[in-house]
């Protein structure tokens, strides 16, 4: 299989419109507390202005599903991605595909993610750092990565760049992976060369 690109934390139409031409199968947009959240109307401009067969993604901690489904609806996204304590009861109400996002601290995190079996498309795996809700820069243990498989569809999250990226897809053999803050040159303004390479590194290695 190929794996799949999620570049996240997208503010800007400039590098939206990079991320997509060096390849990137989808776009994140933060509706949450962060340095790179962006308001509904500002990402509907930028979902707009993206190429076709781009998918757009909304993502939301612990949100109000009226919240959420409204946002969906004014920014026209593909995807929701729930950050926060979200349970699968929750994630069941959408019309859109849904990513669980769970931030890990040790392998029991992983039993917790058999409650989402079958009702979200795919588990991102992110790092836990107290305080934080994504956005790191910090790797986990990639063996938790590989234990995950066997709860489905696998996106990995947590400080993965350009030289790490490579290794990272060769031990877990993911679903997709996702970059943020690490090809960042400031909090919410991507570095366009750290970017293409990444981009460039996960298409050379990919394929298995």
């Amino acid at each position: 299989m190929t794996v799949r690109i999620k570049i996240c934390g997208i503010t800007n139409e400039n590098d939206a419109l990079a991320a997509a031409r060096f390849g990137a199968d989808a776009l994140g947009f933060i509706f949450a507390p962060s340095p790179r959240r962006i308001s509904p109307e500002k990402a509907r401009e930028i979902i707009r202005a993206l190429p076709p067969l781009v998918q757009t993604v909304g993502v939301f901690v612990d949100e109000d599903l009226g919240e959420v489904s409204s946002v969906a609806e004014t920014c026209g996204l593909d995807i929701l991605q729930f950050h926060g304590s979200e349970s699968a009861e929750y994630c069941y109400n959408f019309s859109q595909r849904v990513i669980k996002a769970v931030r890990l601290r040790n392998l029991q995190d992983l039993e917790n993610l058999a409650n989402y079996g079958g009702v979200v498309k795919a588990l991102l795996l992110d790092t836990y750092l107290p305080g934080t809700l994504g956005g790191t820069g910090i790797t986990f243990d990639w063996q938790w990565a590989v234990e995950a498989r066997k709860y489905g569809r696998i996106i990995m999250a947590g400080g993965l760049n350009p030289g790490n990226v490579t290794a990272a897809i060769s031990m877990v053999k993911p679903y997709g992976v996702d970059a943020s803050s690490s090809l960042e040159k400031s909090p919410g303004i991507k570095d366009h060369g750290k970017m293409m390479q990444f981009i460039e590194r996960v298409r050379r290695t990919a394929s298995y």
